[in-house]
């Protein structure tokens, strides 16, 4: 499959790989890169920029969004998203995102997206809501 994201230049340019995409689930995965770390503050390892979370749950929610369009759509944009930040996800390491819709309507869907390690820890969960343009 080629990758959803990179039709999405800020989505490429933030190395996210949309793995999986159907109209009840994304799944998709990022590099914890150097460039979307925070600085580490010289306490260990650096770690993900809660930017970078956000961005990367925002991209999945999207194309959730974009997968469930009703006919004569032009797409979709973020209304609303909350974060809770859970754990860290330090450099080298890859996060694990999947989308599910809680509610997908005529006019707006709500995405849940959780965030993950490869052991399953769970880093972030996101809740957004796509409105249909």
């Amino acid at each position: 499959m080629t990758n959803p994201a990179d039709m999405v230049p800020f989505a490429k340019t933030m190395g996210i790989e949309i793995t999986e995409m159907s109209k009840d689930r994304i799944v998709g995965q990022m590099l914890v890169r150097p460039e979307i770390c925070t600085a580490g503050n010289g306490r260990g390892t650096p770690s993900i920029h809660g930017g970078a979370v956000m961005t990367f749950a925002d991209v999945l929610g999207a194309f959730g969004g974009f997968a469930n369009l009703p006919e004569g759509s032009n797409g979709t944009t973020t209304s609303e998203s909350k974060t809770n930040f859970l754990s860290a996800a330090p450099e080298g390491q890859t996060v694990f995102g999947e989308a599910t819709p809680l509610k997908v309507g005529r006019r707006q869907s709500v995405w849940q997206t959780r965030i993950t390690l490869a052991d399953g820890t769970l880093v972030a969960v996101v809740t957004q809501t796509q409105i249909v343009l």
